[in-house]
């Protein structure tokens, strides 16, 4: 069903990504619910693909987004940290936000200081009280080196591919903690990896993606 559930409505895109069995965590569905991806993207938001944002960037299909929310539920209760790499548009922060309500706390990190300002509008205008009450934060910079100013998170979500094990965001990850990344070059997957309590890691493919890289600010590339 993955590419196959595209709505009119935000609520109907929910409905079919739950009817296709790419959702089914409460917390999830209400998050996307909750978080209208039309306050994020004007260019189809409700279609079940990727679409551009400018920039040369894209915001990922609805399913890799359910798929990724699904992933990674355990580790966005209540009051948990989580850091998205390649933020883009806002809208996977704002789901994660919502996910660990009012005592949780998500950062957004963009390499494109436009998109990043252009997210950070976005939630002001349509979620005052994330940013006022800094449940949610948008900072501009590397999202190869992820964010040490808040380190360790929780869980990671990399909206963009990195060409190998991306050692340096997993040392940003709790124990216990979980990471949801891309991972190759020329063939990609995506990569689940879970640090126990005592900081081992393991890691899991789930299935084969295309994603653009984590790259540089000027050559406009974004998960």
């Amino acid at each position: 069903m993955a590419w196959m559930c595209s709505g009119k409505t935000n609520d109907e895109l929910v409905n079919n990504l739950v009817k296709g069995q790419i959702i089914s965590a409460p917390q999830v569905i209400s998050a996307m619910r909750a978080v209208d991806r039309a306050h994020f993207t004007k260019c189809d938001p409700y279609a079940d693909s990727p679409q551009g944002i400018g920039f040369g960037a894209t915001i990922s299909a609805p399913h890799m987004h359910g798929y990724a929310l699904e992933e990674l539920q355990q580790f966005l209760q209540p009051g948990m940290c989580a850091l998205d790499v390649g933020s883009g548009s806002g809208y996977l922060t704002a789901c994660m936000a919502k996910m660990v309500g009012s005592s949780g706390y998500v950062v957004g990190v963009e390499h494109i200081s436009e998109l990043a300002e252009q997210s950070r509008a976005a939630l002001q205008a349509h979620y005052p009280e994330w940013i006022d009450s800094r449940r949610v934060e948008i900072v501009t910079g590397d999202g190869r080196k992820g964010y040490i100013n808040e380190a360790p998170y929780d869980c990671i979500h990399v909206g963009a591919a990195s060409p190998v094990k991306p050692v340096e965001l997993l040392a940003q990850l709790m124990a216990p903690g979980r990471m949801f990344v891309p991972v190759g070059s020329g063939i990609q997957y995506i990569v689940v990896y879970d640090k126990d309590a005592r900081g081992n890691i393991t890691e899991e493919m789930l299935m084969g993606v295309r994603y653009v890289p984590l790259t540089d600010a000027p050559a406009y590339n974004s998960g």
